[in-house]
């Protein structure tokens, strides 16, 4: 198949799908022109305006903010909760899996309604909380199975072998398995960080009048007419996103050399 020219075609073909209307709206972000399909001369204008912008900052900050609280209690309950169902003997394991994978499941419009009509039973006042809440629900399910994939394939002659020499449970917990899950962890947290700031439906049914995301802020701003302060805005965002996923990659090679030089297992 490498040798094959019609493969190279196939894969340039999807990535140039895929990846066109990504070009599109960070050309149309240096686009003179208030239209964001004519355009009018190269200008940085909308770039300046967007940093004018203090309700978008406002609204982005929201939404880092609401991503990382929620992907790091997503973190903390996803991870206690695939280790204690990877170690308990329960004859309903499989339905207690089922149950908490359902929110990738279930359609996101029916989640938020379900969400508004139990903080408005519980009465508890729209806004960041609620936010968090609900956040948190649905991101928990990514990281539970990303850890408990891991903690499947993980040998458990490495937490045998400590307990053997002493170590207590939390202490094996703490100095052998928490390591050598830490990637899944990590790839759930920024999995449950892009999923929480790419949130429209279930945060439009639980925020509050004085507390806005980034996400809803541009499905608002949809009614008027979007212009390419918007494209500034998802070019950043993009640029961000590559920086991200590069540092990423780098940490994840650094401690790959790492592990090989000390001789250990590479996801230890």
């Amino acid at each position: 198949m490498k040798k094959n020219p019609l493969v190279g075609i196939y894969v340039a073909l999807v990535l140039f799908v895929m990846y066109l209307p990504i070009f599109q709206v960070i050309i149309y972000s240096f686009n003179e022109n208030k239209l964001t399909s004519v355009w009018g001369g190269f200008s940085l204008r909308w770039y300046g305006d967007l940093f004018r912008d203090r309700s978008m900052f406002e609204a982005l900050r929201n939404s880092i903010v609401l991503a990382i609280i929620s992907a790091v209690l997503a973190a903390v309950i996803g991870t206690l909760g695939a280790v204690g169902m990877s170690r308990a003997k329960l004859r309903g394991a499989a339905v207690m899996e089922y149950i908490a994978t359902l929110p990738i499941m279930v359609p996101e419009i029916i989640l938020g309604m379900v969400f508004l009509a139990f903080f408005s039973l519980i009465r508890l006042p729209f806004g960041m909380v609620t936010l968090v809440i609900a956040h948190t629900a649905f991101c928990v399910p990514y990281i539970l199975l990303l850890v408990k994939a891991r903690l499947a394939g993980m040998d458990k002659n490495y937490v045998e072998a400590a307990r053997d020499l002493g170590a207590g449970e939390l202490r094996a917990f703490f100095d052998i398995t928490l390591p050598m899950i830490v990637p899944a962890v990590v790839s759930g947290m920024l999995l449950a960080v892009a999923m929480s700031l790419d949130d429209v439906i279930i945060s439009v049914f639980v925020t509050g009048v004085n507390t806005n995301t980034l996400p809803i802020k541009i499905y608002t701003q949809i009614k008027t007419g979007v212009t390419p302060k918007t494209n500034a805005l998802c070019t950043i965002l993009f640029l961000f996103t590559i920086i991200m996923g590069g540092l990423s990659s780098i940490l994840g090679s650094g401690r790959a050399r790492k592990a090989k030089r000390r001789g250990a297992p590479e996801d230890y």
